[in-house]
C-alpha cells in the first residue's frame, strides 16, 4: 500500500500541541519539521505532503492547526537537502497562481531533490481579497480554469526534449535549441508562449495530486491526477468512492481527456493513535480531548460550515436547514452534513469529531488492531494506501513509524526498502517520455 504523511506539525488532533513534549515554540522552523521528515524516511513512506492556506482566515478565529505557517515550495526545498529518498509533495492553488510560475517552481524542486517532486493541486474558495480579486469565482468556473491551468503546465514541462542538454565541450555547446519548442496556448483563461526556462526534470513531470471529493473535484482528479487525497471516514462510502474514481477514470481515458493508461491512486486520509494496549490508547485519546475548548471549536466549525451556529444547544443536532444555507457545499461540508442529519450527532460530538480528525477516518488502538482495519480498507478496495495524519506530535507520529508501519511490513502490506529514487518509482507510475 501507498503511505504518506500529511505534515501537521502543531498536530492534527486540534489543541494537541498543548501536551509538554509538542515542539510548538519550533514552529514555523526548519529543525522540527526537517526532524519529521527524515523520521518518516526512516520507516520508508512514500512522501511528505504539505497542504497550504493563503491566508489568515482561520488563524483569526483561533485554529492553530491549520495549514500556512509552512509554504510548501520554500519548505519542500529545504527538506530536501535534508533527506534522500522520501518524496516532496506540495500544494499549490490554481486560483492563486499562474501556471508558468507553478511550472517552474515545481520542476526546480524536482531538479534539486533529483526527482521526488509532487504537486497537491487544489482550487480556493476564499483568500482572493490578498490577490486583489474583490470576490471567489463559482465553482464551476474554478475548477474550468484548474483543468486549463494543469494542462498548460504539463505542456510547459513537455516543452524541452529530454536530450536537449548534451553538454558538449568540444564544440562549446551546452543545449540543443532545436530540442526546445514553445507552447504558444491560447485558451479561456490563459495565454502562454512558452518553453518553460529550465530542462526537463528527472521525473519528466513531477507527480500530479488533486485533493478533493466533490463532483467538479473528482471529475478534475480522474482526468489529470496520478493520486487522489480523500476524506472517506465511513468504509462503505470508501467503497464506492474508490469504484467511482475507477469508473471515471476510464471514462476519461476512453474519450482521450486523461493521458496516463494507470486509474489515480485512492488514497484517504486516517488519523491513528497508536498504543501498546487498547486501554492505553483511550487514555491518549481521552487526554488530546481534555485539550479541547468547545466553544472555540464552535467558532472553527461554523468557519468551515461558513452558518451560524451560535443559537445550537451542544446537545442538539445542527439541523439540515442549517446546511442547506451553504451555497456550494463541499465535499468536507457534506461529510459534517451526513455525520449531523443522517447520523445524529450533537453539536459537541460533531465539534469533537472535527477536532479529532476533520472528516477523515480516525481510529485508536494497539498497532495490530490499527493495521487490521488498514488492511480490510486495503484489500476491499476501498484505497491503494492511506495518508497518515500524526493526532500528536512528535510522539504520535514516531509510534505511527516505529510501531505501525513495521506491523504493515510484517503482513507484506507494505515495502521495507525504497524501490528507486524517484517519486514515481515508489508509487509506479511510469516516467512520461518527450523527445523530438
Amino acid at each position: 500500500m501507498i503511505l504518506t504523511t500529511f505534515v501537521m506539525p502543531l498536530g492534527y488532533h486540534r489543541n494537541s500541541w498543548r501536551r509538554d513534549d509538542s515542539r510548538a515554540d519550533e514552529v514555523p522552523g526548519l529543525a522540527f519539521v526537517r526532524d519529521i521528515a527524515r523520521m518518516a524516511e526512516h520507516a520508508k513512506l512514500d512522501a511528505v505532503f504539505f497542504g497550504d492556506i493563503v491566508h489568515a482566515g482561520p488563524t483569526m478565529r483561533g485554529d492553530t492547526m491549520m495549514n500556512g505557517f509552512y509554504e510548501p515550495m520554500t519548505t519542500l526545498a529545504a527538506i530536501a537537502a535534508c533527506t534522500t529518498n522520501i518524496g516532496l509533495i506540495g500544494t499549490l492553488s490554481t486560483s492563486l497562481s499562474e501556471p508558468y510560475n507553478v511550472a517552474r517552481q515545481l520542476s526546480s524542486l524536482d531538479h534539486l531533490s533529483a526527482g521526488r517532486a509532487g504537486w497537491n493541486i487544489v482550487t480556493s474558495s476564499d483568500g482572493f481579497r490578498n490577490f486583489g480579486i474583490a470576490e471567489a469565482p463559482a465553482a464551476i468556473d474554478r475548477y474550468r480554469r484548474a483543468t486549463e491551468f494543469v494542462r498548460v503546465v504539463e505542456q510547459l514541462w513537455d516543452s524541452w526534449s529530454d536530450d536537449a542538454v548534451i553538454a558538449d565541450r568540444a564544440a562549446g555547446k551546452w543545449l540543443d535549441t532545436k530540442k526546445l519548442r514553445p507552447i504558444d496556448h491560447k485558451g479561456e483563461f490563459f495565454s502562454v508562449e512558452g518553453p518553460i526556462n529550465l530542462p526537463r526534470s528527472p521525473q519528466g513531470r513531477p507527480v500530479l495530486v488533486q485533493a478533493g471529493s466533490s463532483g467538479p473535484g473528482l471529475e478534475l482528479g480522474t482526468s489529470v491526477a496520478d493520486a487522489i487525497y480523500t476524506a472517506q471516514p465511513d468504509f462503505d462510502e470508501a467503497v464506492k468512492f474508490y469504484a467511482d474514481v475507477r469508473r471515471q477514470a476510464g471514462v476519461a481515458q476512453a474519450d482521450g481527456v486523461r493521458r496516463s493508461a494507470l486509474p489515480p491512486k485512492v488514497i484517504p486520509g486516517i488519523v491513528p493513535v497508536v498504543a501498546d494496549t487498547a486501554k492505553e490508547a483511550d487514555e491518549i485519546a481521552a487526554e488530546l480531548a481534555s485539550f479541547l475548548d468547545i466553544e472555540q471549536g464552535r467558532l472553527e466549525l461554523a468557519g468551515d460550515l461558513r452558518v451560524d451556529l451560535s443559537d445550537i444547544d451542544l446537545h442538539e443536532s445542527v439541523p439540515g436547514e442549517r446546511f442547506d444555507q451553504i451555497a456550494q457545499m463541499t465535499s468536507r461540508q457534506a461529510i459534517y452534513r451526513r455525520m449531523s442529519v443522517e447520523q445524529g450527532l450533537t453539536l459537541r460530538e460533531l465539534i469533537v469529531k472535527r477536532a479529532r480528525s476533520t472528516g477523515h477516518q480516525w481510529i485508536a488502538g494497539t498497532a495490530s488492531s490499527i493495521a487490521d482495519q488498514m488492511q480490510a480498507w486495503f484489500e476491499a478496495p476501498a484505497c491503494d494506501g492511506f495518508n497518515l495524519n500524526a493526532p500528536y506530535n512528535p510522539e504520535g507520529f514516531e509510534r505511527i513509524c516505529t510501531k505501525l508501519v513495521p506491523e504493515l511490513q510484517s503482513r507484506g502490506l507494505f515495502r521495507t526498502e525504497y524501490e528507486g529514487s524517484t517519486l514515481r518509482d515508489q508509487l509506479g507510475i511510469p516516467r512520461p517520455t518527450v523527445l523530438f
